[in-house]
């Protein structure tokens, strides 16, 4: 089982800039709300998207949903794991938790590169 992080403990990373914090949920969940700097990946792109987006295997990176019941940020968490990525947590409360304490929160469509 992945290990958990906090809410401050996520905030502060955020706030310092040391973690890659990933939308478990994407799509248009993802574009209603999101918490901040959060890049939304569905586990079953991780796969595709893995090396581009998170080169370094020891970064911190945080997966979240939008509960505890939802288990999409545990299914993301351990096909990062698998793929060797050696400091997954994850926010297992999700946005709810993060939207009811009153945090900031973003939206917005992905803007594509060219």
């Amino acid at each position: 089982m992945t290990t958990l992080i906090t809410r401050d403990e996520l905030k502060a990373a955020i706030d310092d800039g040391t973690v890659t914090v990933l939308d478990a949920l994407a799509g248009a969940y993802w574009e209603k709300q999101h918490l901040p700097g959060a890049i939304p990946v569905h586990a079953e792109h991780v796969d595709q998207v893995h090396r581009d987006l998170l080169p370094d295997r020891d970064a911190l990176i945080v997966t979240y949903c939008s509960n505890p019941a939802c288990g999409n940020s545990q299914d993301l968490a351990t096909k990062l794991e698998r793929l060797g990525y050696r400091n997954v947590r994850k926010y297992r409360e999700g946005i709810e938790d993060w939207a009811a304490a009153g945090l900031p929160l973003e939206s917005g469509e992905l803007v594509a590169e060219s």
